[in-house]
């Protein structure tokens, strides 16, 4: 607003606002007739809104897909399984594929940011191991240790 003396002043009030489907960070909404009166009798001018996206630590943004981590036990990722997956769009039931390992990416096709065409969702595995705070995940352990004749650091030439 501008006061008597003309100077600007702020005004603070609350606008109900419409975020169009597929906004991006960084784009404008414009709100026609909310900004601050023209000189004399001048009609208010436009407001101009600048998108932003708070952080979710769970999600990363790349133009319209959306990354997330899916969680899964080795033996989830050794073996496959049906696993229930949230995301900002519900739950899904993904079939993580024999073989797995950490950083592969699962495509959810359509079920990123709405745009045209749609983003995707990825789900990135995670492969969690269970802790050996007991005498029995120790065993587990150490057989496996015993039976399994495997190097991770193989292929650095360790």
């Amino acid at each position: 607003m501008i006061d008597a003396p003309g100077q600007i002043t702020r005004q603070e009030r609350t606008l109900d606002v419409r975020i169009p489907k597929g906004i991006r960070e960084g784009q404008h909404i414009r709100l026609r007739g909310q900004g601050a009166p023209g000189l004399g009798d001048g009609s208010a001018g436009d407001l101009y809104l600048d998108v932003q996206f708070r952080p979710d630590a769970r999600y990363r943004i790349e133009g319209a897909d959306v990354y997330g981590t899916l969680p899964v036990a080795p033996w989830e990722a050794a073996l496959g399984a049906s696993v229930t997956a949230a995301t900002p769009a519900g739950t899904f039931d993904v079939q993580v594929p024999a073989g797995s390992q950490s950083g592969r990416k699962l495509r959810l096709r359509g079920k990123g940011l709405p745009s045209e065409p749609a983003g995707d969702f990825y789900l990135v595995l995670d492969v969690v191991l269970p802790p050996a705070d007991s005498d029995k995940a120790r065993q587990l352990y150490e057989t496996m240790a015993r039976e399994m004749p495997f190097n991770p650091r193989q292929r650095q030439g360790a």
